[in-house]
């Protein structure tokens, strides 16, 4: 992948780090390996294991984006990235499994950014159901602090419309 991805990547995140690298790496094996373009909507969809520095790079290089609904967390604490091309319902799951062996930050880095995708990546072809597209909800008020709460993260509590934040947990220990 050229330069142009890379500062772009880095101009999103702040910074450049060794986690960045990893989420540019995903997106340069998710375009060699499955011939996809940067997602302009929902045609690419990036299910994330990880809340890391990585989700960055595939944010800015991918285009997958919570706020269009195809970036979707799914927190197995892995650094791993499942894409999906929703055209061709093509999707490939790719794990780190490259670790840093004592090298400095930079060191690492360099690595990360220099060394072939399957040096760095196990990858995986998946059948997945593709997920549905994102979907409008109407907003509703919570009856208790009154905020408007998509309807779909409402809970219903003794008769009333309350949203998660005010919903208390029923818990009888253990």
């Amino acid at each position: 992948m050229h330069q142009g991805y890379w500062d772009k990547a880095q101009a999103f995140h702040g910074h450049s780090c060794p986690g960045l690298a990893i989420g540019f790496k995903a997106c340069e094996a998710a375009i060699e390996k499955m011939e996809v373009n940067p997602a302009v909507d929902e045609e690419l969809v990036c299910i994330t294991e990880n809340d890391a520095c990585g989700v960055d790079a595939i944010q800015a290089i991918l285009g997958c984006t919570l706020g269009k609904g195809n970036l979707i967390y799914h927190n197995t604490g892995k650094q791993a990235f499942t894409f999906i091309h929703r055209a061709t319902g093509k999707g490939m799951r790719f794990y780190l499994k490259a670790r840093n062996t004592g090298m400095d930050r930079a060191c690492y880095q360099d690595y990360l950014l220099n060394a072939p995708v399957d040096e760095l990546f196990a990858c995986q072809e998946r059948i997945l159901p593709v997920p549905e597209r994102a979907r409008l909800f109407a907003s509703v008020p919570c009856e208790i602090c009154g905020e408007l709460v998509a309807e779909q993260r409402m809970r219903l509590q003794e008769g009333k419309k309350v949203c998660l934040d005010c919903f208390k947990e029923y818990h009888r220990g253990w």
